[in-house]
C-alpha cells in the first residue's frame, strides 16, 4: 500500500493549489469532490437516493443532480447535510479505496473537505491541514467563486472552526501569506515524507 496523505481544510483554505503542486512533486492525487460529482451521475444509485431524499426539484432538465440548488438546501440546514453526507459518503470512500489499491505511486494524497467529519482520515498515515485567515476565504470566495457576500459567508459559517482540524493535524500548512511561503512549506513537508520513506 502507499503512504496515504489526508489533505483538508476549510472552503478557499488552498487545498487546490496545495493538492496541484504535491501532484508535481509526484504524488498520485485523489479529489473527493470529484469522485462525489461521479457518485451522483445519472443513473447511479447515489443520484436517485439524492432525488429521493431532497426531491424532484433538485434534478435539473438532464436528469443531474443541480448542486447549487441542492447547495441552498443543505447548508442552510445542517440536519440535511447531515442527511446529504450519509447517502454521499460511503459511495465515495469506496471509490477512493479501489483508486488508492490500483495505485502504482509511493505516496497518495486525498483531498476531502470532510476528511475529520466522514473518519476516511482513518486510512490515512498523515493528515495535512490547508489553513488561511477568515478575511481571506471570505475575500476568495467573492473575488475567484464569485459568490455574494451572504452565501459566501454562509458556506463558511456551515464548517467547523479551522482550530478542529489543526488540533488534529500532523502538518498545518499556513496559506495566508505569500504564495513562495506556502509552496516552500508543502516542499519542506513532502522532502520530511520522503525521507521516512526512504529510511523504511
Amino acid at each position: 500500500m502507499p503512504y496515504i496523505i489526508g489533505l483538508t481544510g476549510n472552503i478557499a483554505c488552498g487545498k487546490s493549489t496545495v493538492l496541484r503542486w504535491l501532484r508535481q512533486l509526484g504524488a498520485d492525487t485523489i479529489d473527493a469532490d470529484e469522485e462525489a460529482r461521479q457518485v451522483m451521475e445519472p443513473g447511479e444509485a447515489v443520484c436517485r437516493q439524492v432525488e429521493s431524499a431532497f426531491g424532484p426539484e433538485v434534478v435539473d432538465s438532464s436528469s443531474h443532480i443541480d448542486r447549487k440548488k441542492l447547495a441552498r438546501i443543505v447548508f442552510t440546514q445542517p440536519e440535511k447535510l447531515a442527511r446529504l453526507e450519509r447517502i454521499v459518503h460511503p459511495a465515495v470512500k469506496s471509490a477512493i479505496d479501489q483508486m488508492v489499491k490500483e495505485s502504482k505511486a509511493e505516496v497518495v494524497v486525498i483531498d476531502a473537505i470532510k476528511l475529520l467529519e466522514s473518519n476516511m482520515c482513518a486510512r490515512c498515515d498523515a493528515i495535512w491541514v490547508v489553513t488561511c485567515r477568515a478575511e481571506q476565504q471570505l475575500d476568495r470566495l467573492i473575488r475567484d467563486r464569485g459568490m455574494a457576500q451572504d452565501v459566501a459567508t454562509m458556506r463558511i459559517n456551515a464548517q467547523p472552526p479551522q482550530q478542529e482540524k489543526i488540533a488534529r493535524a500532523d502538518v498545518v500548512i499556513d496559506n495566508s501569506g505569500p504564495v513562495e511561503a506556502t509552496r516552500q512549506q508543502v516542499g519542506k513537508a513532502w522532502g520530511k515524507v520522503m525521507t521516512r520513506l526512504r529510511r523504511d
